[in-house]
This record gives structure tokens, C-alpha cells and sequence, in this order.
């Protein structure tokens, strides 16, 4: 489709792109593809016209463009159009059925501003679904418009009829340009989708990379603050309070090993005292058996009263201990209050920080989860765009190979049609040969049944056609070698030049055939020329005789060819008063002259007659016998006309039907009617007519 390609050049600096719309083709969108080929056919070659907006665009182009080849530009300013009107439509849709036809402008899309360059391509032409509805459209008397069916066949009102199999789309089974047009925009629609959502998606993962760093931000604050707790434990493990609660928690041990003792020392004491209480009531007793015993339980006693006193002693001092390790304690206790809230803050921030953590690693989980399934949709419409720039390469790749297929097949048909045109004139001139030499040679036709026939002169088959096949060869491979080095487009240029020479010739041939026919006709009229001459001439110079011999009794005279004997060239005066010819009519009097010339006037009115004549004083330069042989010969030769004749002689009189006089009677003009017969009884003669009469009419 090379001729979807439009290359030009910027006519100046600053050029508008604008300005140029682009080809026809590549403006429009088929809404039915099943039509693109009857859309096709319609257009035909408006299909590869350039759009501009003005005619000074499309100047710019023609002259500093720099076209590949030759365009026709469609200026939207001045571009008429003619297009079918809805009333048309529905009176052809009424014959067809309102499915069956269609005008072919409704079946594209376009933008409003190419509306005109749309009328003008596609609005006089109608798209009908079968041959019978187009023929029943197209010739119609109150419709006459053209029609394509959708296999491309074409009507026409003229009467011409265009159809058949394309040879390119037969061969290649290749589908119309329009459809093909109309995949790729299609394809290229969905290519623009794609690519938007492309962006978009490379905008969301634009904006899911913020969210990322933002929890990669946030997750190292997280391990930050993570750390920082640890920290803070290690730190309070090796702090005083710690060391102090440890130590309280020594005291408490301690002190409650001391209540135990204590216990121990009360619960001994006790049971000396009883056994005192004892001892006692045995001294009462037996004071002096007791005595040794009271001695020694007095040595028991002062050794337990040390013991005691010693004990209260420790007593007291772990007392004072206890008191100083309780307000220890209760110091330890505000500073662990105080390490609680800190603790307790702490905590709190922990939480805080777990709480953010875990929204953050939700929302991670989610931008996860979201980028996961904009990847998984990233990578399938990658693939569906990777198949689709691949399906475009293959397109692109059918579309080279089908421009390269059909540029070949193009330049094979140009060759073989000029083959076809060459070995057709090489026929046509070897029959010409033929017939010439057939002519010339009057042997040929005698010995014609020798030809062909063995072991004659005229053995067409002792050639031998092994070495004929060589020479092909031969002469084939010399055509290879010229051929590298030899323009392959001159056969395109060679096939231009032969059809253009083909069209001239037959125009040539037109013309001659014309010239020869306007020739011939030109002929025929001169031999009807020359036949109508030669009758009438006949006629004229027979009646011209016969009236100047009646106008003047023993002269003669005729018409005869002026010296070259053709009537063509003329015709001159031969007289004889008697029986000698005059050479001029010089030699003629004035009367007799006049005499001429009235026979000639009145021979060539008796060629084609008329109903009526009218006369005034053609015998003013006569004489009276003159004048009556006038009158004679009309009564001889115009029988089947009527003269009005005005004269004032009588010999004119005689002859007449009817006279009317004019004369003056009291100083006033009287016309007077008289009957011949009436005429002729009256008294007086002619000459006793008053003395100036008025002129008198005469009717035959």
C-alpha cells in the first residue's frame, strides 16, 4: 500500500502541520467493514487525495512540497460539493428496501470539519447490498444515480457496467485497503489504551515506590525504636534502682529471717519462763533442794537475761536497721514508682510504636498485596502489549511483503502487458507485411500450400530447436548482465511512453478516420453541389433562352462555363442578335442589356417560383413592342403566378386581368378599377388618357 504513504516536505520554516488533514483514507473510520470494499470502489482514486484547509496550502505543497508522485489536493475553502438528499435516499431505499442500500457517506466516520471533502468523495454514490437493487436504483428515471454493490460492481447511469474479481485481492486473498486501514486503527486505538493504562499503572507504582520508602522509613524507625527499648532494658537493669531493688530484696530476706529468730527467742523465753514458774513452785516446795536448781537456773536465767539482752540489743539494732531499710524502702518505692511511669511511658510509646508498626506492616501488607497485583497486571499487559507490537511487526512485516509482492506483480503485469502490446503490433505489423508482401509477390500466394510441408524449400522444421533454446539461454543471461546494470523502472517509464504513444496513435487513427469521413462527405456534398448546379443550370440557361427570345423575337441567348468549361468557376453572357454571337455585352444598347438582365432575374424565379410578383417599371428603358412582348412572355411562362405590375405604358395594358388607374379628378388622387373586357368596350383609346396619369397597376 504504498500509496498510503504521503512524504512531503515543510514548504517553509514555521510550517503548520496542521494545515494538511492527510489522505482521505487515513481520515475516515468504516463503520461496516463489510462494505469497505464497496466504499472502496466508490471513491476510487479520491481515496489517495490530500485534504488541506485552503487552496494557498495546497499551492505551497504543489510548488515546495517535494512529492513523491503526482496528488490531487482537495482545499476545504473552495471545494464544492454535491451530495444526494435524504429525499432521494428514502425514494431509493423504498425500491431496495431501507437495509439493503445506503449512502456511502453515512457508512464512514470523519471529523466535522471535513464534511465538504467527505460530499465530495462519497456523497453522490449509493452502496447497495446485490446486483438486482443497484440496477433497479441506478436507472431509475426519478433517482439516476450510481451505485456500487458490496462486491464492488459498479452501476452508472450512462449505461457503463464495471465489475469482476480484482487480480490483486484474487491473487494475494488479500482483504480491501479500507479494512486493513481500519484494523490497524483499531489495533492502534487499543495500542493508545494500552499505553494509558501503562501510565497509569506506572503512576500507581509511581505512587505505591512513596508508600514503600514511607513503610521502609517507618520500618526503620520501628527497628530505631525496637533498639532503643532494648536499650532502655539494659539501661534499667544496670541502673541503682535495680540494684537497689535487689538489695531490698536482700533486707526483706533478712529481716525475715530476723522475725523468724525473734520468734524463736520469744517462743524460748516462754518456755524459760515457764519452767521458771515451775522451778519456783518447787523452791516453795523444797527451798533447798531448790536452791542448787535455783542457782542454776538463776545461772540459766542470767545466762538467758543476757541472751535476752543481747538478743534485744540485736533487736533493737536490726530494729534500726529495719527502720532505716524501710525508709530505704520507701525511697526505692518512689524511685520505682517514678522507673514505673517511665516504664509505664515507655510501654505506652512501645505500644504506640507496636500499634504504628503493625498498621504500618498492614498497609505494608496491603501496598505488598496491591503492588504484587499491579506487577502480576504489569507483567500480563506487558505480554498483551509484547504480543501486540508483535502482531503490529507481523502486520507490518504482511504489509511490507504484500507492497513488495505488489510492486513485483505490478512491474510483472506492466511487462507482460507491454510484451502482450508488442507481440500484438509485431502481429498486426507482420499481418501488414504479409498482405504487402502478398501484393508485391504474386508467387507467394501460388506456392502458399508448400509451406511447412517436408522435404520442400519451405521445411519450417529442419531449424533446430535445441539450438534455438541455446541462444535463449544465451540471450537471457546477456538480458541478467544488462540488467544489473540497467534501469528496472524504465520498463515502468517505457510502459508510460508506449501507453501514451498507444492513446495518441489511437487518437490518430480517430482523427484520420474522421478526416476521411468528413472527406468523403465533403466530396458527396460537392457531387450534389455539382448535380444541383448543373440542374439548375440547365433549367436557367433553357428558360433564359426562351424568355430573352420571347422578350426580343430573333436573338438568342445562353449561360455557358467561363473558359475552364466548369460551372464552378462561372458563368458568363453569350448573345447573338441574328446569327452573330456578341463577344461583350458592351456591344449591347442599354435596352437591350436591361432586357438581359430581366430574363436572367426571370428565368432564375421560374427555377423555384413564388405566388406572387411585384414589378415597378421594369419597362421604363423600352419601347412599346417591347414592353408588349413583357407582357406576352409572362402570360407564356408564369402561368401558376400572380404579378402586381407597375408601368405607365399601354403596351403592358394589353396582357393585364385587371387595371387600376390612378389619375386627379377636382385636384384629388381617384383610383379607378376596370375589368379587361371593360377595357376593351370603352370609347376612348388609350392615348385619349388624360394627360398625366397616375402609375397604373396591372394583376395577371
Amino acid at each position: 500500500y504504498h500509496n498510503l504513504n504521503l512524504f512531503l516536505r515543510n514548504p517553509e520554516k514555521n510550517w503548520d502541520p496542521n494545515h494538511v488533514k492527510g489522505l482521505v483514507a487515513t481520515l475516515i473510520t468504516v463503520k461496516d467493514l463489510s462494505k469497505a470494499k464497496a466504499l472502496e470502489t466508490a471513491a476510487g482514486g479520491k481515496l489517495y487525495n490530500i485534504v488541506v484547509d485552503t487552496e494557498v496550502t495546497g499551492k505551497k505543497l504543489l510548488e515546495k512540497g517535494e512529492l513523491k508522485r503526482r496528488y490531487t489536493i482537495i482545499p476545504l475553502n473552495k471545494i464544492s460539493a454535491r451530495c444526494l438528499g435524504p429525499d432521494m435516499v428514502k425514494l431509493a431505499q423504498t425500491l431496495a428496501g431501507p437495509d439493503n442500500l445506503h449512502l456511502a457517506l453515512s457508512l464512514v466516520g470523519y471529523e466535522p470539519e471535513l464534511q465538504k471533502a467527505m460530499e465530495y468523495v462519497f456523497g453522490t454514490t449509493l452502496i447497495c447490498n446485490n446486483m438486482d437493487n443497484a440496477k433497479k436504483v441506478t436507472f431509475d428515471k426519478r433517482i439516476m444515480t450510481r451505485s456500487v454493490t458490496v462486491d464492488g460492481d459498479v452501476f452508472d447511469p450512462q449505461g457503463t457496467l464495471h465489475g469482476g474479481k480484482c487480480w490483486f485481492y484474487s491473487y494475494n486473498n488479500a482483504a480491501p485497503i479500507l479494512s486493513k486501514l481500519q484494523e490497524i486503527k483499531d489495533i492502534k486505538v487499543q495500542l493508545r489504551t494500552k499505553e494509558s493504562e501503562l501510565e497509569t499503572v506506572e503512576k500507581e507504582l509511581a505512587s505505591l515506590k512513596g508508600v514503600a520508602e514511607k513503610y521502609q522509613q517507618l520500618k526503620q524507625q520501628w527497628e530505631m525504636k525496637s533498639e532503643e527499648e532494648e536499650l532502655l532494658q539494659t539501661k534499667l537493669h544496670q541502673s541503682a534502682y535495680h540494684k537497689q531493688e535487689e538489695e531490698l530484696l536482700a533486707l526483706k530476706k533478712t529481716i525475715a529471717e530476723c522475725e523468724e529468730t525473734l520468734k524463736r527467742s520469744e517462743e524460748s523465753q516462754k518456755k524459760a519462763e515457764d519452767k521458771y514458774k515451775v522451778l519456783e513452785h518447787k523452791m516453795k516446795n523444797a527451798a533447798a533442794e531448790s536452791e542448787k536448781e535455783l542457782k542454776n537456773a538463776q545461772k540459766k536465767l542470767d545466762s538467758a537475761k543476757k541472751k535476752t539482752d543481747s538478743s534485744s540489743k540485736t533487736m533493737k539494732e536490726k530494729q534500726q536497721e529495719v527502720e532505716a531499710l524501710v525508709l530505704e524502702l520507701e525511697e526505692l518505692k518512689q524511685e520505682q514508682a517514678s522507673y514505673k511511669q517511665q516504664i509505664a511511658a515507655a510501654d505506652e510509646a512501645i505500644k504506640s510504636y507496636h500499634k504504628q508498626v503493625d498498621a504500618m506492616a498492614v498497609e505494608v501488607s496491603k501496598t505488598k498485596e496491591s503492588v504484587e497485583k499491579s506487577q502480576k497486571e504489569l507483567a500480563k499487559h506487558k505480554e498483551v502489549i509484547m504480543l501486540q507490537d508483535k502482531a503490529i511487526k507481523a502486520r507490518s512485516a504482511e504489509i511490507a511483503k504484500y507492497k513488495e509482492q505488489s510492486n513485483e506483480l505490478q512491474l510483472k503485469v506492466k511487462g507482460l502487458e507491454h510484451n502482450i502490446s508488442k507481440h500484438q503490433q509485431e502481429a498486426a505489423d507482420a499481418a501488414a507485411k504479409v498482405t504487402k508482401m502478398l501484393e508485391e509477390y504474386e508467387w507467394i500466394a501460388t506456392e502458399k500450400q508448400l509451406f511447412g510441408q517436408p522435404n520442400t524449400a519451405y521445411d519450417f522444421k529442419t531449424n533446430n530447436p535445441k539450438e534455438a533454446g541455446q541462444k535463449l539461454k544465451m540471450m537471457q543471461e546477456k538480458k541478467e548482465k544488462l540488467g544489473r546494470n540497467v534501469n528496472m523502472r524504465a520498463m515502468t517509464m517505457l510502459a508510460k511512453t508506449e501507453e501514451r504513444y498507444n492513446d495518441l496513435m489511437k487518437k490518430k487513427r480517430i482523427v484520420e478516420n474522421d478526416k476521411t469521413k468528413i472527406l468523403a462527405a465533403i466530396k458527396e456534398l460537392d457531387h450534389k453541389k455539382t448535380e444541383a448546379l448543373n440542374i439548375a443550370w440547365k433549367k436557367v440557361n433553357e428558360d433564359f433562352g426562351s424568355i430573352f427570345s420571347t422578350l426580343l423575337p430573333g436573338a438568342r441567348a445562353m449561360l455557358v462555363p467561363f473558359k475552364s468549361q466548369s460551372i464552378l468557376d462561372g458563368l458568363e453572357f453569350r448573345v447573338a442578335l441574328g446569327k452573330t454571337w456578341k463577344e461583350d455585352l458592351t456591344e449591347l444598347s442599354g435596352g437591350q442589356r436591361s432586357l438581359v438582365a430581366l430574363s436572367l432575374i426571370l428565368s432564375m424565379l421560374l427555377f423555384k417560383p413564388a405566388p406572387i410578383y411585384i414589378l415597378d417599371e421594369v419597362d421604363a428603358a423600352l419601347d412599346l413592342s417591347h414592353t408588349q412582348n413583357i407582357g406576352q412572355m409572362l402570360h407564356a411562362h408564369f402561368r401558376h403566378s400572380q404579378f402586381i405590375v407597375v408601368s405607365l405604358k399601354d403596351g403592358m395594358f394589353n396582357n393585364a386581368n385587371v387595371l387600376y388607374k390612378t389619375k386627379f379628378v377636382d385636384g384629388v388622387s381617384t383610383v379607378t378599377r376596370y375589368q379587361q373586357f371593360q377595357r376593351k368596350n370603352a370609347a376612348p383609346p388609350l392615348s385619349a388618357s388624360p394627360p398625366l396619369p397616375k402609375r397604373r397597376k396591372l394583376q395577371e
